[in-house]
């Protein structure tokens, strides 16, 4: 039995932090959703991928040894990518716990289902871009569950993230210091702090576990006079930067840069917050810059829940902290202002005084007074040299994903 994670038509509403990967390159907690479901299965199964046909290219160079978008046996355990993996989950897919033709609903979500290979493939022979798991539904026995996280509105990313960096760390080998610290930083509750090796602590640092853990993967940086506390993991090559204040479930991926106070937030592998400024409970992709003193709200000042703009309609979170959500390969200036719940798209560039929209569409440049479109040449050359200033080079992969998204998302497009 083939063992498929699959994308299903929901994952149009979660654009624009899907446009440059699969919904299983979303991070929730410390780990994406692909890594949650390799952990938490530990290679008991073999897992196989489905995404969309423009991702397949360039995430096939990310994992070669994967196999993308093909149906191998007639017999398929087809699961939901948008699902966060836990043991529950992992006993479905291991144990094969499903009968042929039956699947598992929660809600509308279709998370499992036991499947002939004809009742997926097209007259090509080949996946659908998208699963219709409606359809899908209708043509097998279903069952309600109910207990499953499921990724459903771009903002759960956030929603999620303080219960899944928990569990993320529940793995840790905490109390474990194999890195470099410094004789004058401040160490407080080794037992809940990991330094990995070729981890750098500098001096007058504080990591401070007595509330929470502090984790610092291999080859991290902490430069002198941060302050680490209440749930901070960092990624390989991370570096968070002098006097940075990061706290309160806060996970920073692979060679990110990041300085000022941060709480409650993801930031993906890639990214660049060096400088002063707030960012709260939020969500920034990778390659993005955010420029100096740049600063999110993240609380009404009312403490009502927050909405956010999506394709110009206003939706309701139910959140009471939301700050910014910001696609792949966007930029704010210097003393950028974010408003509680902004959704900045891909290869945006966000400058002027004052708010912005709450929603900035993908490929445009402007701010409060408007956008324009940003040219798709100019786009890319932008996004090669930031990508080889971390000695990345963009593959000809990455760039045909890039410029199909360009062309697909209608640059400069505002919704009012």
């Amino acid at each position: 039995m083939q063992v498929l994670v699959f994308e299903d038509s929901r994952v149009q509403e979660l654009k624009p932090l899907v446009n440059l990967k699969p919904v299983y390159g979303l991070y929730t907690g410390f780990r994406s959703l692909q890594e949650k479901f390799e952990h938490a299965t530990d290679a008991s199964v073999e897992l196989t991928w489905h995404l969309r046909r423009y991702l397949a290219p360039f995430y096939g160079e990310q994992h070669p040894d994967s196999t993308i978008n093909r149906m191998l046996e007639d017999d398929l355990l087809m699961v939901n990518g948008r699902l966060v993996c836990d043991e529950t989950a992992a006993g479905i897919i291991s144990g094969a716990a499903i009968e042929p033709g039956r699947a598992y609903m929660q809600g509308d979500d279709l998370l499992f289902a036991r499947v002939k290979r004809s009742l997926l493939a097209g007259d090509d022979g080949l996946l659908p871009d998208l699963l219709d798991t409606a359809m899908l539904a209708g043509a097998l026995v279903t069952e309600e569950v109910s207990g499953f996280r499921v990724i459903r509105n771009v903002w759960d990313v956030i929603g999620f993230h303080t219960e899944e960096l928990q569990r993320d760390a529940e793995t840790l080998e905490l109390g474990r210091i194999e890195g470099e610290v410094h004789s004058s930083a401040v160490l407080v509750n080794r037992s809940n702090i990991y330094v990995g090796p070729g981890a750098v602590v500098r001096a007058g640092a504080v990591l401070d576990a007595d509330d929470g853990f502090v984790a610092l993967g291999a080859g991290a940086v902490v430069d002198p006079q941060a302050v680490l506390m209440q749930n901070v993991s960092l990624a390989p090559w991370s570096r968070v930067k002098i006097g940075a204040k990061i706290y309160s479930n806060v996970s920073i991926g692979t060679a990110s840069k990041i300085g000022g106070e941060v709480e409650d937030s993801v930031i993906e592998p890639f990214a660049n917050k060096q400088h002063d400024g707030f960012l709260g409970h939020s969500y920034i992709s990778s390659w993005c810059n955010l420029g100096a003193d740049t600063n999110t709200s993240d609380l009404k000042n009312n403490y009502s829940r927050i909405s956010v703009r999506l394709n110009g309609r206003e939706e309701m979170t139910g959140l009471q902290f939301l700050g910014l959500l910001m696609g792949d390969h966007s930029k704010s200036s210097i003393n950028s202002m974010f408003n509680t719940g902004t959704v900045v798209g891909t290869g945006a560039n966000v400058f002027d005084s004052g708010f912005p929209p709450k929603e900035v569409p993908s490929f445009s440049w402007g701010g409060k007074d408007g956008f324009v479109p940003y040219e798709i040449e100019r786009a890319v050359e932008t996004a090669r040299r930031v990508m080889e200033r971390r000695q990345v080079v963009m593959s000809p992969a990455y760039e045909a994903m890039f410029r199909f998204v360009a062309s697909r998302e209608e640059p400069g497009k505002i919704f009012v």
